[in-house]
């Protein structure tokens, strides 16, 4: 059957389950476990062997039971491929077929709703039941480059701007502006307006809502709204309890979601031996250092990261940084996520493996499915 013939839906999609935003632990796993990939950029390779590495990690993390993968928008960072979520996310699904997909996430603040509204909903044509749409506050990116990204001066991040823009956006997924309002005429396509028009046959399912944050306002928000909620525990650990005490708090029943559900974003990277891992997780270490001090670059070697002369600063920030990096042998990882878990009560865990090879960080995730005994295929 042709698309033009097909008057459902089409064929070989996977249709979400329940609300599109709960899943299922599987094996010995204390809560579902996703990944979080910034399509990093090592030094020595390029960014379309990247964007290769990411579509083998998103299969990978489909057969071996990860529940979604998400990928983060960053400008102006040489070791980040992933300046444009939409466009990543089309080419992922193309080369999945059952696991979610989103964004971890768009910067709102960066883009007009309208436009947000339209891409997400041709994902959502691409791969029906499958998307996540993911929502931060901030630029992901210094103020110059946010500037350039906006053309403006202004940069819309406060707290009085962003529930506009969110219930704006959440007006034209739904395509719900009352009558009377300057953009009831508008309409984001692929929409819920197609299954209003003569003949129409489109799904009213759009891609959920989430907020991402690193402190209360998004916990807060989120919560006020009763829309799923992901932490970045993995850069702002100290805020983790106090934004999730926050949203619980906050939590009103919606639509949406009749009780809280929140994942939160978790550094972890396992390798066979403590040393090797350590090795590895020291190039992001060094990474983030550069980044925090101005000097943003390609994610460096194993062997660069082992040779830098980190001055007593740096060695500080270094050390407190790989603190929150659960990282070691795969029962060492098991054991860091099972203890994070409990101590949160996170509904999800995300995890972002962050090192200079494509392969380790694959590498990674296999283990971390082995020692949990998630299934090997799909």
């Amino acid at each position: 059957m042709s698309g033009e013939e097909d008057m459902t839906r089409g064929s070989g999609e996977t249709l979400p389950d329940g609300d599109g935003i709960r899943g299922g632990a599987l094996g010995g796993a204390p809560v579902p476990l996703s990944v979080l990939d910034l399509v990093t950029v090592g030094a020595g390779h390029t960014a379309s062997g990247a964007v290769r590495t990411a579509v083998e990690l998103a299969r990978t993390a489909e057969r071996r039971g990860f529940h979604r993968y998400w990928v983060a928008e960053h400008h102006s960072m040489p070791g980040v491929a992933s300046s444009s979520p939409a466009v990543l996310l089309a080419h992922l699904a193309a080369h999945t077929g059952r696991i979610r997909l989103g964004s971890g996430g768009v910067m709102l603040p960066n883009h007009a709703p309208l436009v947000i509204a339209e891409q997400f909903g041709t994902l959502e044509a691409m791969a029906p039941g499958r998307i996540d749409l993911g929502l931060g506050r901030a630029p992901g990116t210094d103020g110059a480059t946010a500037a350039a990204l906006r053309r403006t001066e202004r940069l819309r991040e406060g707290a009085e701007d962003f529930p506009q823009q969110l219930a704006e956006l959440t007006r034209f997924l739904d395509d719900s502006f009352p009558d009377g309002h300057r953009y009831a005429s508008i309409h984001a396509v692929p929409g819920p307006v197609q299954a209003t028009s003569p003949g129409g046959v489109q799904s009213a399912h759009r891609p959920p809502l989430w907020l991402l944050g690193s402190s209360g306002f998004s916990a807060q928000l989120a919560g006020s709204l009763g829309l799923p909620f992901a932490f970045a525990h993995h850069f702002s650990a100290a805020n983790t309890l106090p934004a999730l005490d926050l949203y619980r708090a906050s939590f009103r029943p919606s639509e949406a979601l009749a009780e809280p559900y929140a994942l939160i974003g978790v550094a972890a990277l396992a390798a066979e031996e403590e040393d090797e891992a350590r090795r590895q997780v020291r190039t992001g270490a060094l990474s983030m250092l550069r980044l925090r001090t101005g000097r943003p670059g390609l994610v460096p070697t194993p062997e660069e990261a082992a040779a830098y002369p980190f001055d007593e600063a740096e060695r500080r920030f270094v050390d407190s940084w790989l603190g929150n990096v659960v990282h070691g042998t795969p029962d060492a990882v098991r054991q860091g996520l099972d203890d994070l878990a409990k101590r949160t009560g996170a509904d999800e865990l995300m995890i972002t493996a962050n090192a200079h090879g494509g392969a380790a960080r694959l590498r990674s995730y296999e283990l971390i499915a082995d020692a949990y005994g998630l299934p090997s295929e799909g």
